[in-house]
């Protein structure tokens, strides 16, 4: 990886990062669809009382922690399913420091690293020589990423689909955005 790609990658980390933070405090995209439990306090002194242990949890979950269940949790499972309700669960017993200064540092090293992925595969793409394509191609990366996982989400955990769609042009204009500073940065081999 030649210094240039470098540059680009860190440059357009930065303006992923940044990116991140207004969608999400300035534009709210990050919110939608999200919902606050009704009797949240006793919900939470149930979770508590019966779930001791961080993880990721789907309900209902009978037979799923093996893999493999036998034919009668997958019945029971099936059942429980049908009637609802399902869902995901990311749980952490203990509680932790909202916006600890480590989670934006992690955040901040996954922007660069995505966008040191598209710097590499930009500098590669030796056929994009006009600054339209160049940042198109990198676009096409954020819907790639969309389809690839918050996609399957929505289909198999039932995230919203408002919730989806805003991951969708969060993902899109961010990767344009980051397109836009490696095509600036990354110019095309001369023919």
């Amino acid at each position: 990886m030649n210094a240039r790609t470098l540059l680009a990658g860190v440059a357009g980390g930065v303006v992923l990062f940044v990116w991140g933070a207004v969608s999400h405090m300035l534009l709210d995209l990050g919110s939608v669809g999200v919902k606050v439990m009704a009797n949240e306090d006793a919900v939470l002194t149930v979770m508590r009382e019966n779930i001791p242990a961080p993880g990721f949890y789907l309900y209902p979950g009978e037979g799923m922690e093996s893999g493999s269940p036998t034919p009668e949790q997958a019945q029971r499972w099936e059942a429980k399913y049908r009637q609802g309700p399902t869902g995901i669960l990311v749980y952490q017993p203990q509680g932790r420091t909202p916006f600890d200064p480590s989670m934006f540092l992690i955040e901040l090293g996954s922007n660069i690293g995505a966008a040191l992925v598209a710097a590499f595969l930009l500098g590669a793409a030796t056929s994009l020589t006009g600054f339209g394509a160049r940042v198109l191609a990198v676009t096409v990366l954020g819907l790639f990423s969309w389809l690839d996982i918050s996609v399957s989400y929505w289909n198999w955990y039932g995230f919203p689909t408002d919730y989806s769609l805003g991951l969708l042009l969060q993902g899109v204009i961010g990767w344009a955005l980051v397109g836009a500073v490696l095509a600036l940065i990354i110019k095309p081999r001369a023919a």
